[in-house]
């Protein structure tokens, strides 16, 4: 049985870079380092087949919009008949600061309305999940989580998706605690020069 690697977002060419979207790049980042196409179009998702080291896993990217997220975690559960304990979430996280990424085993939504719709719909919210920081919202958090990264933060978020690939690697090798160990810093502020 495979592992189901969802990276959450929205679909659509203006929502590619926005801080919601840090699942899909996330996502994406996966499948070029182990050669998945996400090129299939499934159970209401963009998806590929493939391996991670010696993990047989499917890559996923919800084409429903983040706030019905679940319908395309349901679907893929369904198809491949796993367990939600098989299934790993990456996500933006508005409560952490820019770059960190927080690994947990299980847990609540904390507000994430991708989340929220997972649990909803799986009626479960015992999957692992790697968050990653896209910073607190000054204004209002809806406009802050569909606006685009700044200049200053863009090399940030970068290293941050390079990270949370690690992580979702390290996850599968050796579980969620072993991932929340290594990973679960702050992340390391940009240099005083990066913001002028």
């Amino acid at each position: 049985m495979p592992k189901i690697i969802l990276g959450l977002g929205n679909p659509g060419p203006e929502y590619a870079q926005t801080r919601h979207n840090v699942g899909f790049r996330v996502a994406d980042l996966l499948a070029a380092r182990h050669r998945i196409s996400l090129t299939t179009r499934r159970n209401r998702s963009r998806l590929g087949e493939g391996q991670i080291d010696t993990t047989a896993v499917v890559l996923a990217k919800p084409q429903t919009f983040m706030n019905r997220s679940g319908e395309a975690a349901l679907s893929l559960l369904a198809r491949y008949r796993v367990a939600p304990e098989e299934l790993i979430v990456i996500c933006d996280d508005i409560h952490l600061p820019l770059g960190s990424i927080r690994v947990r085993g299980s847990g609540s939504a904390g507000g994430h309305n991708g989340l929220k719709s997972i649990i909803a719909s799986i009626g479960s919210s015992a999957f692992p999940r790697v968050r990653v920081g896209v910073g607190g919202a000054a204004e209002e958090w809806i406009d802050h989580v569909l606006g685009e990264f700044t200049r200053e933060e863009r090399p940030v978020i970068e290293e941050a998706i390079q990270r949370a690939a690690d992580a979702v690697e390290l996850l599968l090798r050796e579980g969620p605690e072993a991932a929340a160990n290594r990973f679960n810093r702050r992340a390391t502020p940009p240099p005083p020069e990066a913001s002028e």
